[in-house]
């Protein structure tokens, strides 16, 4: 290793450091949106899988036409 670049790897090392040190987390926050973004996906998945079963699908409707007789 050359002096010009032991010396850039030490600057980049104390960069990283005072960083750190003050509590910044470079790159953090679009990870945790895609992780957010991933979870979200996932429950809506999730929902829809649910949502299309015949069960709730049934009860839904029952739900839904009760609430129009009522009102007519």
């Amino acid at each position: 290793m050359n002096t010009k670049t032991l010396k850039v790897s030490r600057r980049l090392a104390v960069r990283w450091r005072l960083a750190v040190a003050q509590g910044r987390d470079a790159g953090m926050t679009t990870a945790e949106y895609a992780v957010g973004t991933l979870a979200a996906v996932a429950f809506a998945a999730l929902l829809i899988a649910v949502i299309k079963s015949g069960t709730v699908k049934a009860a839904l409707t029952s739900i839904i036409q009760s609430a129009l007789s009522t009102v007519s």
